[in-house]
């Protein structure tokens, strides 16, 4: 348990290394074959999965307000929210759109917000 707390505090402190390694991080994920469209939880789920993935820390908490419409060039922006409250803004961008699959790329913000007192 002690690790888990541990890792979840490492996201708020080490949001600019996590910036660096997002830079260049990228998903893709097929959906239905009406318009493309990945819903908000999907996304949360996978934008977590990718980051655990290139960071080696655990599943961050991510939430997405909106779902993410494959046209490229579309955006959303997700929270990324530790224990300890403070938050890192995630944005999502779609690179490409390949019949049903939304390619898109992940990036951190470089600054978090501090957890509110």
């Amino acid at each position: 348990m002690t690790r888990a707390r541990s890792s979840v505090v490492t996201w708020s402190v080490s949001a600019l290394a996590v910036s660096a390694l997002l830079a260049g991080c990228s998903a893709s994920v097929s959906v239905g074959k009406s318009d493309p469209k990945l819903s908000k939880d999907k996304l949360a789920t996978t934008v977590s999965e990718k980051l655990a993935a290139t960071t080696g820390q655990p599943k961050p908490d991510i939430t997405c307000p909106e779902d993410l419409v494959g046209k490229v060039g579309n955006t959303a922006r997700c929270k990324l929210t530790a224990d300890d409250g403070s938050t890192l803004g995630v944005t999502v961008k779609v690179n490409s759109v390949e019949g049903s699959q939304i390619n898109f790329d992940i990036k951190a913000d470089e600054t978090p917000t501090p957890a509110p007192s």
